[in-house]
Formats: structure tokens, sequence, C-alpha cells
């Protein structure tokens, strides 16, 4: 029966926990730790990584910061191609369609302007930046809410 009992500790010993070593070899690339040893009555698990697997880590670590801006750069194209005749805003701030609050506002859509005409503001640290159209024309389209805060080059009116 001792002699039984020895083969049974050693099939046991054989039957890794394949989870268990999947966690820790996670926990290792999660922590930076070179090994890590796990030990549970007579069984005992030691999981290693080779220094030569830290720098593969380190190479590749840099790459998903580089193909951020990518993603980010295609939505912001493409706004400018469907509206590339918009006047854009000069400045980060807060944009104003209205002269004042309660009062009527300064351009509608189908509404013809004249160069020069003010056809909102924009604010950039308490100064109110009057936005004149830059030739004149007819409002086609007014991509921007009343207070809403604007990005510089950020299309604001669509003058045809």
């Amino acid at each position: 029966m001792g002699h039984d009992h020895g083969d049974d500790s050693a099939v046991t010993a054989m039957t890794i926990d394949r989870s268990l070593v999947r966690e820790l070899a996670e926990l290792l690339a999660e922590t930076g730790l070179t090994e890590i040893e796990v030990e549970d009555g007579k069984r005992k698990i030691r999981v290693a990584r080779t220094l030569n697997a830290a720098p593969a880590v380190q190479t590749y670590a840099p790459a998903p910061v580089a193909a951020a801006p990518a993603p980010a750069a295609a939505p912001a194209a493409a706004p400018a191609e469907t509206h590339a005749n918009a006047l854009r805003s000069p400045m980060v701030g807060t944009v104003y369609l209205l002269p004042e609050p309660g009062a009527a506002p300064f351009i509608s859509v189908g509404q013809t302007v004249k160069a020069g005409d003010t056809i909102l503001i924009v604010e950039a640290m308490k100064v109110m930046n009057a936005i004149t159209a830059p030739a004149s024309g007819t409002i086609t389209a007014i991509l921007v809410e009343n207070a809403q805060p604007v990005e510089f080059d950020q299309p604001l009116v669509v003058i045809a």
C-alpha cells in the first residue's frame, strides 16, 4: 500500500493545474517579476521568465502609444472633408451665437451675410472675439450650439 501511495503522489505532482500556471504567468507579466513560486502541501509550482523576454516587453510597449494618434486623427479628418468651406474657430474657447443672453442670434441658416459681418463670438479667457464672415454668402449650416466649448480649427459655420 505504501508503494501505491508513492505512485499516487507522483501522479498528483504530474497533473499540474494549467489554469493556475497560466494565472501565475500572467501575474509575472503584470508585475514585471522574473519568477514566482507557489507551494501547496507537497506540490510546488515555480514559473519563471527568462531575462531575454524583458526586452521584448519593452520594445512592444511604445507601439500602442505610437498607434494611438492614428485612430484619433482619422475621425478628426472626416468632418474637415464634409465642411471643407466651413469657417473654423481661430482659437479654443466658448462660442456664442447671440450678442447677449435673450437677444436674437447673429445668424440663422438661409441668411445672407456680407464679408465683415459679425456672425458669432468666441470667448477665450474672458475676451469676446467677434468672428466675422470672411466673404459674402448664405449661411448653409451652423455646426455649433450656443455656449458650446470649441477647439482651435473646429468648423463653426458653413457659408456658401
